[in-house]
């Protein structure tokens, strides 16, 4: 049997192709019956709207491409299960990327992977550098995620510093004074880890809390064997915190099992707390105290913002407005549970 088209649908309900258009573009100036009628032809007939056909005669493929560096870190894999949702929403196909954080990809990620088959790209480098980022002339419309690198691009992200601030603050307000940042790094470079470092190191000036550098517990990536060997190398050489900030939630739960073999009670010995509020945490034991950013606003709001970029890129000129390039920073929040709460020291 012939797939359905536009026509049929309109001999169907006794309109034109034209009015058919328009109810499948929710164009308002439809009255509320002929819609009606519309839509059970459409939906009698099985009709399905070819979007690769619209998305084409607009100039796009209708296809975004997300760029993350690890897929089986569990914060990217839920950030991209929001993206999905929200291009669905907006009859966008995704493609994910793995770039591994190694610049020669994302640098392939940033020009469109040498192709015209996506529209648009979010991406969130860990490599890039500004120079990377600062000019992107005949590069497909790209929004960025993470620490800003560039001014005058379109960025989403949370206050990676003060949040970090804020689960410090939380950590000295239950009494800790040996804090140590797994994962922490020179906070001068552009980093989320930089940023997240800055804030740990303000909230202990503010606390009158001397910092020493080797309260930074150095990783070479952000999982939880690093978090595991970081800490248990701490306390093999004499280390004795009793608080971790740790820069991701998969370092915590890195820790968590170190801090457990060596027969060290959280939160009783040690408060751990985490960033990404990933699901993990929540069924760890003890479970985990983090900083939850919205990342289903991160992922709404790079979409839009990506879409608006593609639309005004593929529009005749001045069809679409242009509108200076986006900072946008979105809500986190800190979530209390089991490995910091209910041993505050005083």
């Amino acid at each position: 049997m012939a797939r359905p088209r536009i026509k049929d649908v309109a001999r169907h309900a006794g309109v034109s192709e034209k009015t058919v258009s328009n109810v499948i573009n929710d164009y308002a100036h439809v009255s509320d019956r002929t819609r009606q009628v519309v839509r059970e032809a459409i939906e009698h007939l099985g009709y399905r709207v070819n979007l690769a056909g619209r998305h084409l005669r607009k100039g796009r493929t209708g296809i975004i491409a997300l760029v993350v560096p690890e897929l089986d870190i569990p914060y990217f894999a839920e950030l991209a299960r929001h993206v999905i949702r929200e291009a669905e929403e907006r009859s966008l196909t995704v493609l994910i990327h793995q770039s591994g954080a190694d610049r020669a990809h994302e640098l392939a990620a940033l020009a469109g992977f040498g192709s015209t088959f996506v529209d648009g790209i979010i991406l969130s480098p860990l490599a890039l550098t500004a120079d990377d980022l600062r000019d992107r002339t005949g590069f497909p419309p790209t929004v960025l995620l993470g620490e800003l690198l560039e001014e005058g691009a379109d960025h989403v992200a949370i206050d990676n510093e003060g949040a970090a601030r804020e689960a410090t603050r939380h950590l000295i307000g239950l009494g800790r004074r040996t804090i140590l940042a797994v994962g922490g790094r020179d906070d001068s470079g552009l980093g989320t880890a930089e940023a997240r470092t800055r804030g740990y190191r303000a909230a202990l000036a503010e606390a009158g809390i001397a910092y020493d550098p080797a309260s930074l517990l150095p990783v070479d990536s952000f999982r939880m064997p690093d978090g595991a060997q970081a800490v248990a190398r701490a306390l093999e050489e004499g280390a004795r915190p009793d608080a971790l900030l740790c820069l991701n939630d998969q370092l915590a739960l890195g820790a968590l099992r170190a801090l457990h073999e060596r027969g060290v009670s959280v939160p009783e010995d040690v408060a751990v707390i985490g960033f990404d509020d990933v699901e993990g945490g929540r069924f760890s034991v003890p479970t985990l105290s983090t900083v939850a950013p919205d990342k289903a606003a991160v992922a709404k709001v790079a979409v839009q913002l990506l879409q608006h970029r593609i639309e005004e890129a593929t529009a005749p000129d001045g069809a679409v407005p242009g509108v200076q390039a986006q900072d946008r920073i979105v809500a986190h929040r800190l979530v209390l549970r089991e490995s910091t709460e209910g041993h505050a020291r005083r």
